[in-house]
């Protein structure tokens, strides 16, 4: 495990230099658009040189990108990047990122399962109807990481920056959340009722969501009065935050709540509590610097990891038909998703179709969405979710996330 991590992060510092360089490109792109190039030698190498191909291969399966993720770095990144949001103007989008976070999510979930579905039979591939509600949540939730790493180049206004962020920070962990219910019914046997069934996805709603807020502002609450506590140690202050991420991931996992939704919360409360982004005294410049660099390490190695991880998977032709209809799926229920949670609201522009286009278009999907697709067993379709999820996350990342800004200088020009 270490070796892997440690050469997949080396792979990804001399990507990240070569992008700066060379490239150009904003980062989480350019280190996609590196890895997938560095995919055709060693693909190639299996043949000629099928050690060295072996050694590539070894690596990828070691890291375990599922259990890396979702255990491991999705917590630092979603603290790093709730730390430097304002909750004020966090706040005056309240209503939207709510709406978005949560009814956009459930209607998404059920739109892109049940069109992927009928897609599915279209093509002639067998595709039970729980298992494309499956690909629904997994693939509903917007991914924090590669929002927040792609607007930063993106060049929009504040308030819509606000919206596609905050969304993005919060229904990760209601996806997950509905994604875990509708595994439970899938995975659910004739020995439990429906009434059952629905008590546990209540409860699990229950420990999961409202827990993993309450909990995230008990941690973030703690962490926040011990960093208040020293007048002149900025070293420890960050080792505090440091014991915040970790010590509250690992607790938790023990009271079975919502990592990354406390891990948000706990960002929001300390980052907007000691004012990190004014960097007017030791201790705030020390905090914003390290996780600053933190989350541009894990930023790398995540999609460095993204990238090289497709050499393991054989595409066929069926899943690449029902990749590139799940790409017009998810775009249709992204639009449809936004559209009406976003007419329940007053608005002062003009035109809040141009709003919601751009939230359609900068809705990007990622590593939640592999490795959510990675737990899948072969019972639940999970070699052909993860196939097609695949094809919509680098869709995602690398044409939207490239064309972002031009799309809203564009609408808006």
């Amino acid at each position: 495990m270490f070796e892997s991590f440690s050469i997949i992060f080396t792979i990804a510092t001399l990507f990240n230099y070569t992008n700066y360089k060379w490239l150009k490109l904003p980062t989480t792109i350019g280190l996609m658009v590196l890895s997938l190039i560095l995919i055709v030698p060693i693909k190639l190498s299996e043949i000629v040189f099928p050690e060295l191909y072996k050694f590539f291969y070894n690596i990828i399966v070691n890291a375990d990108f599922k259990t890396l993720l979702l255990n491991g770095i999705l917590s630092f990144l979603l603290f790093a990047g709730a730390l430097h949001v304002n909750l004020a103007a966090l706040a005056k989008e309240k209503k939207s990122i709510f709406l978005f976070a949560t009814f956009g999510v459930l209607i998404s979930t059920f739109l892109v399962g049940g069109l992927t579905f009928f897609g599915a039979q279209l093509i002639g591939v067998k595709l039970p109807f729980l298992d494309a509600l499956l690909f629904g949540a997994l693939i509903s939730p917007t991914d924090p990481i590669a929002v927040m790493a792609i607007l930063k180049k993106a060049n929009i206004a504040e308030s819509l920056g606000i919206k596609i962020e905050g969304e993005s920070l919060f229904n990760d962990g209601i996806g997950v959340v509905v994604f875990s219910g509708i595994l439970l019914i899938a995975q659910a046997t004739g020995e439990y009722s429906n009434t059952e069934i629905g008590a546990e996805i209540g409860m699990l709603f229950l420990e999961e969501a409202v827990g993993g807020v309450l909990y995230g502002l008990f941690i973030g609450f703690l962490g926040l009065k011990c960093i208040q506590s020293l007048k002149e140690n900025p070293q420890l202050a960050v080792m505090i935050t440091l014991a915040t991420v970790m010590g509250g991931t690992a607790g938790a996992f023990i009271l079975h709540t919502s990592a990354p939704l406390a891990m948000v919360v706990a960002g929001l409360y300390i980052g907007n509590k000691i004012h990190v982004n004014e960097d007017k005294n030791q201790i705030q410049k020390a905090i914003s610097s390290f996780w600053e660099i933190l989350d541009d390490v894990f930023n790398g190695i995540l999609f460095v990891l993204i990238g090289l991880a497709i050499h393991l998977l054989n595409f066929n032709t069926n899943y690449i038909l029902l990749g590139v209809l799940g790409v017009l799926i998810v775009l249709l229920a992204r639009f449809v998703s936004v559209l009406l949670p976003y007419s329940l609201l007053k608005h002062e522009e003009k035109k809040p179709i141009k709003t919601v286009v751009v939230l359609t278009w900068g809705g990007l999907r990622g590593g939640i969405s592999i490795a959510l697709a990675l737990s899948l067993s072969k019972e639940l379709s999970g070699d052909l979710i993860l196939h097609v999820t695949y094809i919509i996350v680098l869709f995602s990342i690398i044409v939207q996330g490239l064309s972002i800004g031009k799309v809203v200088k564009k609408i808006y020009s």
